[in-house]
């Protein structure tokens, strides 16, 4: 079997499914539990979910994939700044809101996504949140948005293992027009930091090296990379 072939079976063997109409969200074992919460809307047994994980580990994109799906708002601190909570709340059927991190541990913003989260809940409506750290993890200082929270199923998304990271590798290498062999591929896998985020700055450092040096991405190229770089 070509390189080539290898790589696209790669691929081939993972899941994948339509994100706003042009990006596909990869399916394998580190987010399969993750995807199956999404898929299992509108049967919650709560009026909402945590999804958790590393940065870039998908959780913003199969947020975009819920959204879509429903015509949900996407929440962002600047709206908890402008508008009043029932203004957010009234017009859709749902919210979500990317990284907690920006709201918890404010006094004045902790009041307003409770008031949100309690128009949610009173009006039938549902909330998806994702965080870097699972909710027993949040410096809330609000004890009765801690508490609500924290009774929210959360479900994680771990890790990539190595088909799903191999993938991503291809995609990324792909988006910026590099042909790479599965022995790089390959060779990646085993010498980096095994997150989404490292795969974007090792993709970024490998295609700027290969422009200043004008060479081919092969395995030369990225050993150097690799003992020049730190955290990828």
């Amino acid at each position: 079997m070509k390189n080539n072939d290898i790589i696209n079976q790669l691929v081939l063997n993972l899941g994948h499914r339509t994100a706003l109409g042009r990006d596909d969200f990869l399916v394998s074992d580190c987010n399969t539990y993750a995807v199956s919460w999404i898929d299992k809307w509108p049967d919650w047994p709560a009026s909402g979910l945590v999804i958790w994980g590393p940065q870039a580990s998908g959780k913003s994109h199969l947020g975009h994939v819920w959204m879509s799906r429903i015509g949900a708002l996407m929440l962002t601190v600047n709206d908890l700044d402008i508008y009043d909570p029932p203004d957010l709340v009234i017009s859709h059927p749902a919210i979500y809101i990317d990284d907690l991190a920006e709201v918890v541990g404010n006094s004045e913003r902790e009041v307003l996504f409770l008031h949100i989260y309690n128009l949610v809940v009173e009006q039938g409506k549902y909330i998806l949140i994702s965080s870097r750290t699972p909710p027993g993890r949040w410096n809330i200082k609000l004890a009765d948005l801690r508490s609500r929270l924290n009774s929210l199923p959360a479900v994680m998304i771990a890790s990539p293992d190595d088909r799903i990271l191999g993938a991503v590798l291809l995609k990324l290498f792909s988006d910026r027009q590099l042909e790479v062999g599965v022995e790089v591929i390959q060779f990646a896998i085993t010498r980096m930091v095994r997150t989404f985020a490292a795969a974007e700055k090792l993709v970024h450092t490998v295609d700027l090296t290969a422009m200043a040096t004008k060479r081919r991405v092969t395995i030369p190229l990225l050993r150097e990379v690799f003992d020049t770089m730190e955290n990828i």
